[in-house]
Protein backbone atom coordinates (compact mmCIF):
# COMPACT_ATOMS: atom_id res chain seq x y z
CA UNK A 1 0.00 0.00 0.00
CA UNK A 2 1.51 3.59 -0.98
CA UNK A 3 1.46 6.23 1.62
CA UNK A 4 -1.15 8.80 1.37
CA UNK A 5 -1.45 12.08 2.71
CA UNK A 6 -3.64 15.37 2.45
CA UNK A 7 -5.18 14.98 -0.81
CA UNK A 8 -4.72 18.27 -3.29
CA UNK A 9 -2.74 19.96 -0.81
CA UNK A 10 0.99 19.16 -1.50
CA UNK A 11 2.92 22.70 -2.64
CA UNK A 12 5.06 20.42 -4.83
CA UNK A 13 5.11 22.16 -8.63
CA UNK A 14 7.43 21.20 -11.77
CA UNK A 15 8.69 23.82 -14.53
CA UNK A 16 8.19 21.73 -17.80
CA UNK A 17 10.04 23.83 -20.08
CA UNK A 18 13.08 24.43 -17.61
CA UNK A 19 13.46 20.82 -17.11
CA UNK A 20 16.60 19.28 -18.77
CA UNK A 21 15.45 15.62 -18.22
CA UNK A 22 18.52 14.62 -15.55
CA UNK A 23 15.99 12.44 -13.76
CA UNK A 24 17.88 13.62 -10.55
CA UNK A 25 14.18 13.59 -8.82
CA UNK A 26 13.21 10.44 -9.63
CA UNK A 27 16.58 8.82 -8.45
CA UNK A 28 15.37 10.95 -4.69
CA UNK A 29 12.49 10.41 -4.47
CA UNK A 30 11.10 7.84 -1.54
CA UNK A 31 7.90 7.77 -2.94
CA UNK A 32 7.98 7.55 -6.68
CA UNK A 33 6.19 11.07 -7.04
CA UNK A 34 7.56 11.35 -11.00
CA UNK A 35 7.99 10.09 -14.22
CA UNK A 36 9.99 10.44 -17.28
CA UNK A 37 7.63 11.32 -20.11
CA UNK A 38 8.87 12.68 -23.54
CA UNK A 39 12.18 13.38 -21.80
CA UNK A 40 10.83 15.60 -19.11
CA UNK A 41 10.07 14.53 -15.36
CA UNK A 42 6.34 14.87 -14.70
CA UNK A 43 4.39 14.48 -11.61
CA UNK A 44 2.46 11.21 -11.62
CA UNK A 45 1.36 10.73 -7.90
CA UNK A 46 1.07 14.26 -6.34
CA UNK A 47 -0.47 12.96 -3.23
CA UNK A 48 2.31 10.64 -2.66
CA UNK A 49 4.75 13.91 -2.08
CA UNK A 50 5.59 13.91 1.38
CA UNK A 51 7.33 17.05 0.50
CA UNK A 52 11.15 16.10 1.83
CA UNK A 53 12.41 18.91 -0.72
CA UNK A 54 14.61 16.06 -2.10
CA UNK A 55 13.82 16.88 -5.44
CA UNK A 56 14.12 20.29 -5.76
CA UNK A 57 17.40 20.18 -3.72
CA UNK A 58 19.00 17.81 -6.61
CA UNK A 59 17.37 19.44 -9.55
CA UNK A 60 19.99 20.99 -11.20
CA UNK A 61 18.19 24.01 -12.93
CA UNK A 62 15.83 24.69 -10.14
CA UNK A 63 13.09 23.23 -12.07
CA UNK A 64 11.29 21.93 -8.92
CA UNK A 65 9.38 23.68 -6.24
CA UNK A 66 8.04 22.02 -2.91
CA UNK A 67 7.56 24.36 0.04
CA UNK A 68 8.35 21.96 2.91
CA UNK A 69 5.77 20.98 6.14
CA UNK A 70 2.67 22.90 4.02
CA UNK A 71 0.70 19.51 2.80
CA UNK A 72 2.25 16.49 3.38
CA UNK A 73 3.24 14.52 6.45
CA UNK A 74 3.84 18.04 8.87
CA UNK A 75 -0.12 18.25 9.13
CA UNK A 76 -1.11 14.93 8.69
CA UNK A 77 1.08 13.97 12.02
CA UNK A 78 -0.46 17.44 13.91
CA UNK A 79 -4.22 16.03 13.22
CA UNK A 80 -2.97 13.03 14.27
CA UNK A 81 -1.68 14.82 18.14
CA UNK A 82 -4.82 16.77 18.35
CA UNK A 83 -6.20 13.79 18.44
CA UNK A 84 -4.14 11.87 20.91
CA UNK A 85 -2.95 9.43 18.16
CA UNK A 86 0.49 10.35 18.03
CA UNK A 87 1.34 8.81 21.24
Amino acid sequence: MKMRYLRNTVSLSIDRESCIGCEMCIAVCPHDVFLMEAKKVTIIDRDACMECGACARNCPVDAIRVESGTGGVIPVLEEMMKKGKAD
